[in-house]
């Protein structure tokens, strides 16, 4: 009996551990997942040149890419809250590496949607578990966790223009091949990461390390508080839409630049998002989820007004500095909705993560209508406004811990 006891208190110790290990694992894993992704827009320019895509062509292609990513999130995190699947996210980037092999070969516009389709869900199979296992691995620190978990995301964003810059533009279309490397390693952590997750399923079947007693709000309260965060999401990600499907082009027709010179400046760009997601989490975890996500919200709107007037040096700094800010929210916002919805902690972040990745999705379909009906240059200035609507989240309860 004693032993038991023991054993039991052992099991407490360990599941409100913070584990760093599987973090950084999760991080890394995540940081390929989105690698591959981001090849998606990084080649935009070489299949606009190669094919003779019009702004609504890529559009529709980021459309596709996105809208798979985000119709199956919610699904699959709402089975696997009630039907765990520690391998599921092997399957995930099976998809993802199937979809990287099509791309590098697709020569016109129905077999690239075809491949990015593949990537697409790969990815909506991948974020609702990996979500649950930085939650699992938090020890309670969920935002610090949950920006962990983002910056790897962001930083494959960031790494991928770069890689492209280096390894496909000077090169041809097939040598999007050298990213099933990527696919391969991540394959090798997952697999590691999965067998953590299964022996975590039977130590947790007590529910002793689940955060699950965080606020006392009403059912009504929380569905107002869910819709304002939804609202958000529409406002930062259609914004988001602009910035990364887009802003190759942008700074190429404002500036004379070449692929490669704006595959460098997107570079810097991502960087500075994947900056910001590290420090949003830890903030929110200190200051408060609403605070956070008020600062990303006023602190980006006046930059982003800015930034279609700016010279090339300044379109820099503006894109530094509104990437940062903008990028700060997006943990705080997660772990928020989680922390609104404890016990659907796949549901909710199924949710989140598919309906940023569906407002992306329809973002880059308008934008790019309306960029062939006028210009690049006038879709920025039309987006610059798009953040104010992240005002709403001046409405947003703050949550009191029992």
């Amino acid at each position: 009996m004693e032993i038991a006891a023991n054993k039991s208190i052992e099991n407490k110790e360990l599941v409100h551990k913070t584990i760093f290990s599987i973090l950084f694992a999760i991080s890394f894993a995540h940081l390929l997942n989105d690698l591959i992704q981001a090849i998606i827009p990084s080649v935009y320019p070489i299949l606009k040149q190669n094919y003779g895509l019009t702004f609504t062509q890529i559009g529709l292609i980021t459309f596709a890419f996105q809208f798979s990513a985000s119709i199956l999130q919610p699904f699959v995190g709402y089975y696997t809250d009630k039907h765990p699947k520690p391998f599921s996210q092997i399957y995930g980037m099976l998809f993802s590496l199937s979809g990287i092999v099509s791309l590098s070969f697709a020569n016109n516009f129905y077999w690239i949607i075809v491949s990015v389709v593949l990537i697409g869900t790969g990815s909506a199979i991948f974020h609702p578990e990996s979500a649950r296992i930085s939650n699992l691995a938090s020890g309670g620190k969920r935002g610090l966790a949950q920006s962990i978990f983002q910056v790897g995301g962001n930083l494959g964003t960031a790494l991928a223009p770069l890689l492209v810059a280096l390894i496909v533009v000077p090169n041809s279309q097939k040598y999007i091949l050298f990213f099933v490397i990527a696919a391969v390693i991540a394959l090798g952590i997952i697999s590691k990461i999965a067998f953590w997750y299964r022996d975590q399923l039977l130590l947790r079947k007590d529910k002793s390390g689940e955060f699950i007693n965080f606020h006392e709000l009403s059912k009504s309260k929380v569905k107002f508080a869910i819709a304002v965060l939804l609202i958000l999401i529409f406002s930062k990600f259609f914004y988001s839409a602009c910035l990364s499907t887009y802003y190759t082009f942008y700074v190429m027709d404002r500036f004379h630049l070449t692929i490669q010179q704006a595959q460098y400046h997107m570079f810097i760009y991502l960087f500075a998002y994947a900056l910001g997601t590290i420090l949003g989490g830890p903030f929110g975890d200190k200051f408060g989820r609403k605070y956070v996500i008020l600062f990303s919200v006023f602190g980006a709107a006046p930059f982003a007004l800015l930034l279609p007037y700016a010279n090339l040096f300044y379109t820099d700094v503006l894109m530094i500095i509104i990437g940062i800010i903008i990028s700060s929210a997006f943990p705080a916002i997660i772990v928020y909705a989680q922390e609104l919805l404890p016990k659907k902690l796949g549901m909710v972040s199924g949710l989140f993560y598919g309906f940023a990745f569906g407002m992306g999705a329809l973002g880059s379909a308008l934008l790019g209508i309306l960029a062939d009906h006028t210009s690049i240059q006038f879709v920025y200035k039309i987006c610059s406004f798009l953040p104010i609507i992240g005002g709403v989240c001046y409405f947003l309860p703050n949550l009191k811990k029992k």
